[in-house]
């Protein structure tokens, strides 16, 4: 089976500016097309912004908004999947949402961010509720979390025993939490044996500061491709004969004893 190339956009867009957010993830999907890649992956509310306080109400659409249509339209054109954060509207609630869309511009996976964090999130989402969305690209069992959700243990090993081999992970990690992207993603990745896509906002957005620092991190434990703190494209691949390899060789999953876990829950 080939690799998947994937391509990990880290921008923060414009917040409140969804024609120009759009028009960035654009001209991304062409670079990445260019390379390659067969997969792109945006940040966390990238369609919207993320520091849009008051705004969410009305910027929040359906799954199947005009959001959704346009990027479907973006995943024609270049030849290649999108996943990309954005506001989800269900009547009364919002949550905030990632949606993955194929390369023939149907929708594989919609994902509703179980854990929020702080008192923004809090204050205008509601929690997810389920923990394992996942689809099929390319013979890749695709999984998605949104930005604190991997910072859960149990959210990444409950995809590990689902079958996911490459988890997407939108975000949009503000300073002081670097060590999340430069430590914790990639032990995620080795101990739970999948890739861990991680794909960060950058620079400042209202009262945030994003670090950057968005990574693809092997089943080893080892980052493949790394971006700095600046806006950039930079691209992996997803090889499922090293992940076959590696959860050959790693035991954790072998290993586990679940009957002395019911604690945990």
């Amino acid at each position: 089976m080939p690799s998947l190339r994937t391509a990990l956009l880290q921008s923060s867009g414009r917040p409140g500016a969804v024609a120009e957010n759009l028009k960035a993830l654009d001209e991304a999907a062409a670079r990445a097309a260019d390379a390659g890649a067969r997969l792109l992956v945006a940040p966390e509310l990238f369609l919207t912004g993320y520091a849009i306080g008051g705004a969410v109400p009305e910027l929040a659409e359906p799954a199947e908004g005009p959001g959704a249509k346009a990027i479907a339209e973006i995943a024609v054109r270049h030849g290649l999947a999108v996943l990309y954060g954005y506001p989800e509207r269900d009547g009364e609630r919002i949550f905030n949402a990632s949606q993955l869309i194929g390369a023939d511009g149907v929708r594989l996976a919609n994902y509703r961010k179980t854990h929020l964090f702080g008192c923004f999130e809090q204050e205008w989402f509601t929690p997810g509720e389920q923990t394992v969305v996942q689809a099929e690209l390319d013979g890749i069992r695709i999984g998605l979390l949104i930005c604190y959700d991997v910072e859960f243990p149990e959210n990444v090993r409950a995809h590990a025993l689902a079958g996911t081999d490459l988890l997407l992970v939108p975000t949009a990690q503000m300073h002081p939490f670097q060590f999340v992207a430069e430590s914790v993603v990639p032990v995620r990745a080795f101990e739970s044996q999948m890739y861990v896509a991680y794909v960060n906002r950058t620079g400042p957005e209202g009262e945030f500061e994003f670090v950057g620092l968005s990574c693809l991190a092997a089943p080893d434990g080892v980052v493949r491709t790394r971006a700095g703190h600046g806006e950039e494209l930079v691209i992996g691949e997803v090889d499922p004969e090293f992940l076959a390899a590696s959860r050959a060789a790693n035991p954790y999953l072998a290993d586990r004893r679940p009957g002395l876990y019911g604690s945990l829950a």
